[in-house]
């Protein structure tokens, strides 16, 4: 399974993996170069997964008919609550 193949969920995983393994400070230079190398990889999937996701609900919420908009005129965002 490639990079561009997992979902967000899988390469988040994978990434979190990445990170306790290169933590943990037992992995050699070169394997914590090709860790890292992967992990910029993940990064870009997961950023790209979450723009297009973005977009997707600012779609969805413009097709509303109510967007508001802050200071810059950008879609005013709210965090979720942490449950």
């Amino acid at each position: 399974m490639t990079q561009e193949t997992l979902s967000f969920e899988q390469a988040f995983e994978r990434l979190e993996q990445i990170l306790e393994k290169m933590n943990g400070g037992k992995t050699t230079l070169e394997e914590s170069l090709k860790l890292f190398e992967e992990a910029e990889g993940l990064i870009r999937t997961c950023n790209g997964r979450l723009a297009t996701s973005e977009q997707r609900i600012e779609a969805l919420v413009k097709q509303r008919g109510t967007v508001l908009l802050d200071a810059n005129q950008q879609p005013k965002t709210e965090a979720f609550a942490r449950t």
